[in-house]
């Protein structure tokens, strides 16, 4: 093999690897670039509340949605709240589990319009684990959110005044063999 065969089938071989390196890479890198900047309405995540708490309110509107492939039944208990921006919010979704089985499933989550994720904060969310549904069993369940004061100050939401916090359940793993009917709330 000539010199130059040589190096174009080292180049070749190497953005080959590259690519492949890449390939993997790709989806950690999307998710940490999404949840730091906000990007596709991903929301935060936030250990306390704000300090301060601002006259401006926003429309929160809660959205439900079900992967077909999951047996569950799930709504928000409330379509809408008010919220001034900074302050504490609890609300609440329902799910039944409507399968003759444990589902063991995991809620996605985003916010529209996409600019604001980066101002949504949840402090505690059902999203942030998967959990265990037992049959026919019916939970209520909690998401503790607020829309971070800095929004105010920034003239590109200015025109929000609504908000819609998305959630989509999907099927997880397989239930654990371990799982029992009586463990209506498990999470793992």
């Amino acid at each position: 093999m000539n010199k130059r065969s040589r190096l174009t089938l080292i180049g070749v071989s190497s953005a080959a690897v590259a690519m492949l390196v890449l390939s993997f890479a790709a989806e950690p890198l999307y998710s940490t670039f999404c949840r730091v900047t906000g990007f596709g309405g991903t929301t935060q995540v936030a250990v306390k509340a704000p300090d301060r708490v601002l006259d401006r309110t926003v429309r929160v509107r809660f959205d439900a949605n079900v992967d077909p492939a999951a047996p569950l039944a799930f709504k928000p208990v409330e379509p809408f709240i008010e919220a001034k921006l900074g302050e504490t919010v609890l609300s609440f979704y329902e799910v039944a589990n409507t399968s003759d089985g444990p589902v063991a499933a995991m809620a996605s989550y985003n916010v529209a319009p996409h600019k604001v994720g980066v101002y949504f904060n949840k402090i505690e969310c059902f999203c942030f684990k998967k959990k265990i549904f037992q049959p026919g069993v019916s939970e209520r369940l909690p998401v503790i959110f607020y829309v971070s004061p800095d929004m105010d100050e920034d003239r590109l939401a200015n025109d929000v005044h609504s908000i819609t916090l998305s959630y989509t359940y999907f099927l997880a793993d397989d239930v654990p063999k371990t799982a029992r009917l009586e463990d209506a709330s498990a999470v793992y």
